[in-house]
């Protein structure tokens, strides 16, 4: 190949034998230094040590299409110095100049030249299409699943022969990311400094834009933390958009808090973090008229107060004791100074009906947290500017019309209608209507109001996301960091950025 390139017999001693043993001690050198260690040893292994990019790509020139798609990189907010594009760039040059007077010195280059360009590779096309950062790694309430480049597609970028395809395939192409792009070059071309406060906001969100996730569909519900809204998007369009309260930030000091509590055992010592989770799922279930299953923290921290100070709170409150799984029938002669926080035996359950804090509605999705959308009986927490307020669960300002885009069909959004106590859409079923409201409003048998589950459309994913930066409308919007990620990202993320 270099005979032919270069239009000489120069390189027909070339002595495979001794440049494997030259290529091979470079990569032992080198396998700390390298993003993917053992993937480029097994690539380079099943391939006898040849110099497999430079033999494809270096007559045809696309290694310096590699260098330049690395240069603009720095558009994306990298730092180029993390592809070693400057050293790719001299390496190359040097073998373009020929620049040795014995062929054994040809060998170290063309195996440096080539390392650098395969690690080059993988490096580019993991940090641009997967993220340089480990979400999981950085962030203690991430819990959607990471996509990360496994060993088989590290060795396919390896084994391409469409370089410039793959250096394409690597970029993001989302309205979303594209924005953020046109909007890093603007803040850069008017702040003149890439060390400013806006600057790293707009990197941190660019990352966190490409950070894949694992479910896509043509629904999807997507709860924006810092926004304090809810947006449902099909494909481009949008079918709804509320406000939403999400839960309360952690305490001031929390790291320090949590090391005292976890010494002392102590509730007193527990700091609080009710801070929304980031996930995804997909809805299967919605229950009216919900009962409130209280989670032990809440009944530790909130309700054993309550029920401390006034005996006749639980009662007043629609919500029952049990213990050992056995409902207590007079839940208000219990004294609770004979118990401890610590080790409070009793669990509690808040009944449907209008004093229950979750509303009437509860919209359910799998996850490992515990969270759901919900109604709640207290509307005045969206009228606040920072809505942050929750125990962690998401509250929504318009059940009705959420539960409406989710149900299967207008029947079934009529009898959830009834159930709430407002009439059917299809008025052919007001009869049906007025014999419902007859049984819950019966003086002589008394109507004990139950949860009722209706099943959802199929395939509806919801996201619980966390961007301060984003582009709507051709304008930039930024956002408080309201849990005060951007920095713990920016932290992790840095050593990237220019």
């Amino acid at each position: 190949m270099l005979n032919s390139h270069f239009k000489t017999k120069r390189y027909t001693a070339f002595d495979t034998a001794a440049y494997n043993q030259v290529f091979k001690a470079k990569l032992d050198k080198w396998e700390a230094r390298l993003s993917n260690p053992k993937v480029t040893r097994a690539f380079y292994e099943a391939h006898a040590l040849q110099p497999v990019l430079l033999t494809r790509f270096y007559p045809s020139g696309a290694l310096d299409s590699l260098q330049k798609a690395l240069n603009n990189s720095r558009e994306d907010g990298f730092n180029v110095a993390v592809f070693k594009t400057d050293t790719l760039g001299k390496l190359l040059k040097k073998l373009d100049a020929q620049a040795f007077k014995r062929l054994d010195d040809a060998y170290p280059l063309i195996a440096e030249a080539e390392l650098t360009a395969a690690d080059a590779l993988l490096r580019y096309h993991t940090y641009m299409h997967y993220g340089s950062v480990n979400p999981r790694r950085v962030l203690s309430t991430y819990y959607i699943p990471v996509k990360r480049p496994d060993s088989l597609q590290l060795d396919s970028l390896l084994n391409t022969t469409n370089l410039s395809g793959v250096m394409q395939d690597a970029q993001i192409q989302t309205p979303a990311y594209l924005s953020l792009k046109k909007i890093l070059a603007f803040y850069r071309d008017s702040l003149r400094t890439d060390d400013h406060p806006l600057i790293r906001s707009i990197k941190v969100n660019m990352e966190r834009q490409r950070w894949q996730l694992p479910l896509r569909g043509e629904e999807m519900v997507r709860v924006n933390i810092p926004d304090f809204s809810l947006t449902w998007f099909k494909n481009a369009d949008t079918l709804a958009f509320m406000r939403v309260c999400v839960g309360a930030k952690r305490e001031v000091a929390y790291a320090e808090k949590i090391k005292v509590y976890l010494k002392t055992k102590k509730l007193d010592d527990k700091p609080k973090n009710h801070e929304t989770p980031q996930l995804i799922s997909v809805f299967n279930a919605i229950q009216v008229n919900p009962v409130w299953n209280i989670p032990v923290s809440i009944a530790q921290s909130e309700i054993y107060f309550q029920a401390l100070k006034d005996p006749f709170y639980l009662s007043n409150n629609n919500i029952d004791v049990y213990f050992k799984g056995k409902k207590i029938d007079d839940p208000d002669t219990i004294d609770w100074r004979k118990y401890s926080r610590e080790t409070l035996p009793f669990q509690f359950k808040q009944g449907a009906g209008d004093g229950n804090a979750l509303g009437k509605f509860k919209f359910v999705f799998d996850n490992s947290s515990s969270i759901y959308l919900h109604d709640t009986n207290n509307k005045n927490g969206f009228r606040l500017k920072d809505r942050a307020i929750s125990h962690g669960c998401v509250r929504i300002e318009d059940p009705l019309t959420f539960a409406r885009l989710l149900v299967k069909d207008q029947r079934q959004y009529d009898n959830l209608r009834m159930e709430v106590n407002l009439p059917p859409q299809d008025t052919t079923r007001n009869a049906r209507f007025r014999v419902l409201m007859a049984k819950k409003t019966d003086t002589v048998k008394r109507y004990t109001l139950k949860p009722t589950w209706f099943a959802t459309r199929k395939n509806i994913v919801v996201v619980m996301d966390y961007n301060t930066v984003w582009v709507e409308n051709g304008k930039v919007q930024f956002r408080p960091d309201v849990y005060a990620y951007d920095p713990l990202i920016w932290d992790a993320l840095k050593r990237y950025q220019n």
